[in-house]
C-alpha cells in the first residue's frame, strides 16, 4: 500500500507543518488531488497527490511539524504506480536562478481539485438607453448617487454608505478610489473601539515557519549588513495625475494601478543609472545583477512576504502593472510559491498603504537595496514662489554600506524622485 513521502517543494527545507488535510480516511482521490496543505519557511503550499485510491490513513495530524522524507499518509490501491503516478513522483530542477528539486506535478494548473465551484449565475443584459439610478432612491431634494455597479458592489463590501461619499470622477461619479478611502477613514473610527482584554494574564505564540524565518532573516541582515538610510520629500503631483490617465485607459480597464506601479517603474529606471545598487554581496566580491527580479514587501495574514517579479527590467508599464496585481493578490490569498520568493535583487515595501510617512526598512537578505513609499497626501507645497496644495510623498531606502557608497546611494535616490516628479521622464 503506498505512501506518500512528505517532498521538499523547492527550498531546500528540512521540515514542514502540516497546516489543513484536504482529505479523510475513506476518502477517493485521483493523481494530482490536493490533498494536503503544508507551510514552510517561506510559503503556504498544496501538495498533489501522486497516487490514486482510496485514504487508508492520516500519518500527521494538523500543526505537527513533520521530518522532508517522511509519511504523511497512505493511500490503498495499485502497489504497481501508473506512468502518471509514475511522472508525479520525479523530481526536477528549476532551470532559473536558484533553482531546486521540486516536485512534478506541483502547482499543475488544471489538476483537478476538491474545492467545488459555486454555479455562476448570468444576469440579463441592461435594457437599452437604462438610466443609471439606483434603485434605492436618495431623500426628496438629495442628489442621486452616480455609481457603476462593480463600485456599488465594493461599497457594500465595505459597508460604505454611497449617499455619504463625495464623488471625484469626471462626472461627480464615485470612483473606487472614493469608495476605498471612505472606507479606510471609516475603519479609523472603528479601530477607536478596543477589544476587551481575553482572560488570560498571557498568550504564547510558537515561533515556528514563516515568522521563525523573518525573525531569523532580520537579524542576520541587521547584524551582517551596515545599514544606511535616506530620505527625500516629492511632489508626486504629475504622479497622480498620471495614475488618473492610465485607470481610464482601455487597456489598463481591467489592472489595478497605484502609484506604486510607477514607483516600480522609476526603480527600474532609476537601476540602470545606478546599477551598482542591483548587487549582491558576498565579502568577496559585489555580484552586480544585469537583471531586476523585483521584489515587493507585502503583509499578509501569516506575516511579511518578499515575492518578487522575475525580469522585471524587460516589461512594459502594462506588463509590470499585471505582474504586481498578480503577485499581491497571489501573496494575500496565502498562495505564493517558494520559487517566487527567490532570487529577488531589489525590494520595495508601500508603507504608504498604512499611512505611514516614512520608515528605516531592513535589506531583505542577500540584497544591497529596499525602498520605501510613504502616503501621498495633499501637502502645502512652494511652486514658482508661491504656495500651493500638491500631492506629496516622501521616499526613502536602505542600503549595504559594504557594497554601495554615499553618492550612489544619494543619486539613485535622487533618481526614483525625479520620476514620480515627472512620469514623463520614462519616455524618454
Amino acid at each position: 500500500m503506498p505512501e506518500f513521502l512528505l517532498p521538499d517543494p523547492g527550498e531546500g527545507l528540512t521540515e514542514a507543518e502540516i497546516v489543513t488535510w484536504r482529505v479523510a480516511k475513506g476518502d477517493t482521490v485521483a493523481v494530482n488531488d490536493v490533498i494536503l496543505e503544508i507551510e514552510t519557511e517561506k510559503s503556504l503550499v498544496e501538495l498533489p497527490s501522486p497516487f490514486a485510491g482510496v485514504v487508508d490513513e492520516l500519518l500527521a495530524e494538523v500543526g505537527d511539524t513533520v521530518a522532508v522524507g517522511s509519511p504523511v499518509i497512505r493511500i490503498g490501491g495499485d502497489d504497481e504506480m501508473t506512468d502518471a503516478q509514475s511522472d508525479t513522483l520525479q523530481t526536477i530542477s528549476d532551470e532559473g536562478e536558484g533553482g531546486g528539486a521540486v516536485l512534478v506535478g506541483y502547482g499543475v494548473r488544471d489538476a483537478p481539485s476538491t474545492r467545488r465551484r459555486k454555479p455562476r449565475t448570468v444576469q440579463n443584459p441592461p435594457e437599452a438607453k437604462r438610466p443609471e439610478v439606483p434603485k434605492s432612491m436618495p431623500a426628496v431634494g438629495a442628489s442621486p448617487v452616480i455609481a457603476k455597479p462593480p463600485i456599488r458592489k465594493l461599497a457594500k463590501d465595505l459597508d460604505v454608505d454611497l449617499a455619504q461619499v463625495e464623488g471625484t470622477g469626471v462626472a461627480g461619479e464615485v470612483t473606487r478610489e472614493d469608495v476605498v478611502g471612505a472606507a479606510k477613514q471609516a475603519s479609523v473610527f472603528k479601530n477607536l473601539e478596543a477589544p476587551e482584554w481575553s482572560g488570560e494574564r498571557d498568550e504564547r505564540i510558537p515561533v515556528k515557519g514563516v515568522r521563525k524565518a523573518i525573525a531569523k532573516g532580520m537579524v542576520d541582515s541587521a547584524f551582517t549588513a551596515p545599514h544606511v538610510s535616506v530620505f527625500v520629500d516629492v511632489d508626486a503631483t504629475r504622479t497622480m495625475e498620471f495614475v488618473a490617465r492610465l485607470k481610464k485607459s482601455v487597456d489598463f480597464a481591467d489592472v489595478k494601478v497605484s502609484p506604486l506601479l510607477i514607483m516600480a517603474k522609476a526603480i527600474l529606471w532609476a537601476v540602470r543609472r545606478n546599477p551598482h545598487v542591483n548587487s549582491t554581496f558576498t565579502g568577496d566580491e559585489l555580484v552586480v545583477h544585469h537583471y531586476v527580479n523585483l521584489g515587493i514587501a507585502a503583509a499578509t495574514p501569516r506575516g511579511l512576504l518578499v515575492p518578487n517579479v522575475k525580469d522585471a527590467q524587460d516589461m512594459s508599464l502594462l506588463e509590470l502593472a499585471k505582474a504586481l496585481q498578480n503577485l499581491t493578490t497571489t501573496a494575500r490569498d496565502g498562495k505564493t510559491q517558494p520559487a517566487d520568493m527567490q532570487g529577488g535583487t531589489i525590494t520595495i515595501t508601500n508603507i504608504g498603504v498604512f499611512g505611514m510617512d516614512t520608515g528605516t526598512p531592513i535589506l531583505n537578505p542577500g540584497e544591497t537595496a529596499i525602498m520605501a513609499l510613504g502616503t501621498i497626501k495633499q501637502k502645502p507645497w512652494v511652486v514658482d514662489g508661491e504656495v500651493r496644495p500638491r500631492f506629496v510623498t516622501t521616499v526613502g531606502g536602505s542600503f549595504d554600506h559594504r557594497a554601495i557608497d554615499g553618492d550612489i546611494v544619494s543619486r539613485f535616490v535622487a533618481d526614483v524622485a525625479s520620476i514620480l516628479e515627472e512620469p514623463a521622464l520614462l519616455l524618454d
